[in-house]
């Protein structure tokens, strides 16, 4: 899929002028068995939204332009670390595939304060294709490809004492996984996780619990 970067007085390109900080994650549920991946002393930079989301001159919304632009701004990092612990191979294209595609619909979402949701909603069906690809193209594969080498930027999001725990957690079936990501890692209420994954609040709390049992057997073997 082709990108176009914007133009200069559209949106800021890296380098001129500061950028503004990402907004912090949202914070884990209370009780939250399992501690996310903290933050890097030293992240690498975070791209810009002119690097991902193509403006073309002739299509100019400004208004829209900046909507998405603070939007990337406040949550590409939940978005690539959500991508990330969802199992998805190249977490930075997921989460720029997301934005992209919220930039196409912009017009189309009934209210501006559902796109965090929606965005969650694309990188979760993004990362479960994803995942269906690869394991298709792997079965007719004779020499399958072993782990994919993580990025900087997704290495610096999951670190080296949270690497089993993401291993038996990329090992569950992709709907538990989903939902046990969604709840402990993005601290979502059930209600919210129903919604980006389009399943019932029962299913959910059916998935999370069986997920979190799986995991838990996992990691009690390792010990």
């Amino acid at each position: 899929m082709k990108r176009t970067r914007a133009n200069a007085d559209v949106m800021p390109s890296p380098g001129h002028g500061p950028r503004p900080e990402p907004a912090a994650d949202r914070p884990l549920s209370d009780g939250a068995p399992f501690a996310a991946p903290n933050a890097p002393e030293a992240a690498p930079a975070v791209p810009s939204a002119a690097s991902v989301v193509p403006l073309a001159a002739a299509d100019a919304d400004p208004e829209r332009e900046a909507l998405v632009a603070r939007l990337f701004d406040s949550h590409y990092t939940s978005m690539l670390r959500l991508a990330a612990l969802l199992g998805a191979e190249d977490p930075e294209n997921i989460a720029a595939e997301a934005f992209y595609e919220i930039y196409r619909k912009w017009r189309k979402l009934r209210k501006p304060d559902a796109a965090e949701a929606y965005l969650r909603s694309v990188v979760c069906n993004l990362t479960r294709m994803q995942i269906r690809r690869v394991q298709v193209a792997r079965k007719h594969t004779a020499d399958a490809p072993g782990d994919p080498v993580a990025s900087a930027e997704t290495a610096a999001l999951l670190r080296d004492d949270q690497h089993a725990l993401i291993a038996a957690l990329r090992a569950l079936p992709a709907r538990q996984r989903e939902a046990l990501v969604l709840r402990h890692w993005m601290g979502l209420k059930e209600s919210e996780i129903a919604a980006t994954m389009g399943i019932s609040t029962g299913s959910v709390k059916t998935h999370t619990s069986r997920g979190l049992a799986a995991l838990t057997q996992v990691m009690e073997v390792r010990r």
